[in-house]
């Protein structure tokens, strides 16, 4: 008996994917859509609230701009986050893909579009907030079934040692918790500032403090995503497992560099991206953890540049990053006798 032979599928010409492309940035909504991703990711409900229409409707959109290679998806446990697709550089059509990007980032988001974003963090600060406040005397327990401190610590101090920093006159540390990192910066700076969000945290930040003798250290309710123009600019940002409960991490990135002098540093020690999904009601997680792509975007869209990294297998499944990003003013060189390769 004579087979006919199944003959592979054909990837889309060039044509077809202009075609799509086209179809794909030839609505208003859709282009808007693409705005809103900026720097952020949604889920599918999350953008159905901001643009005030129905999820199917919203899922049909979302399908068209994936088609075109606009968007991509990643899986925070059971949910589906979109967020915008850089320009594939073996694409015949990135260049049009890159002018497209930089043309609608050169608009301002209109007011309305802004707050319906701000909406959705602040529903994101709600949740975390609510799950913090349910621990008054301290960080929760589960927290060190994850990462436990002294797991990066010397890691950590090795490469703050290590930095080529302006001076050493301000450390802040962005969401100290109970402080227990607050007496290793207070012996390498000559002033540090422990910024919370959470009073009850930082009355436990106070008493370690006070309990250690020190007296250059400045414990501050505050929330970091909020301006803080009566700050002097620091030295050294440290965020220590605290970017995974921010709403908008990308928007938290432009924040720290802020906080920082020309030449500064931005110390981030976050769980690489996992797919453990109880550490949401256990710990309070917002984010799964963070791929190293996306941190070194958001850095770079902060205007920062990627500096010395390392990781930390830890037995649990879980992974540690340690990275470093710093303000333009010293060469690459120069920054760091310690950088540590990736």
């Amino acid at each position: 008996m004579t087979q006919i032979a199944q003959l592979a599928p054909q990837p889309p010409s060039l044509t077809d994917q202009l075609a799509a492309f086209c179809k794909a940035t030839g609505d208003a909504l859709r282009l808007d859509i693409l705005r809103a991703l900026r720097n952020d990711s949604f889920g599918v409900l999350e953008l159905a609230q901001i643009f005030a229409m129905r999820q199917s409707g919203m899922s049909h959109h979302l399908k068209v701009l994936a088609n075109a290679g606009l968007v991509s998806t990643r899986r925070e446990g059971n949910s589906i986050f979109y967020r915008r697709s850089l320009p594939d550089v073996s694409s015949h059509w990135s260049g049009v893909h890159e002018r497209l990007l930089c043309g609608l980032d050169d608009l301002p988001l209109g007011i309305g579009l802004q707050q319906s974003i701000a909406v959705i963090h602040g529903q994101r600060a709600e949740m975390s907030r609510q799950f913090f406040a349910r621990f008054a005397e301290g960080t929760p327990a589960q927290q060190d079934l994850i990462a436990h401190f002294g797991l990066y610590r010397e890691p950590l101090l090795a490469l703050i040692d290590g930095l080529r920093l302006p001076a050493r006159e301000l450390a802040i540390e962005v969401g100290p918790g109970e402080g227990g990192f607050l007496p290793e910066l207070a012996t390498r700076f000559d002033r540090v500032i422990g910024m919370d969000n959470a009073a009850s945290m930082l009355d436990r930040a106070r008493q370690q403090c006070a309990e250690a003798g020190l007296d250059n250290v400045e414990c501050l309710l505050a929330d970091a995503l909020a301006a803080q123009p009566s700050l002097p600019l620091a030295d050294c940002v440290v965020c220590n497992m605290v970017l995974h409960h921010m709403p908008a991490p990308a928007e938290a990135m432009k924040r720290f560099t802020r906080l920082l002098k020309p030449g500064g540093s931005l110390i981030l020690t976050e769980l690489c991206s996992h797919d453990q999904s109880w550490v949401r009601d256990t710990c309070g997680d917002l984010w799964l953890g963070f791929d190293q792509e996306d941190l070194s975007h958001w850095a770079a869209g902060a205007g920062l540049t990627a500096g010395g990294s390392l990781y930390i297998g830890l037995r649990n499944g879980f992974q540690i990053q340690v990275q470093q990003y710093f303000t333009p003013e010293f060469s690459t060189n120069e920054l760091s006798t310690g950088r540590m390769a990736p």
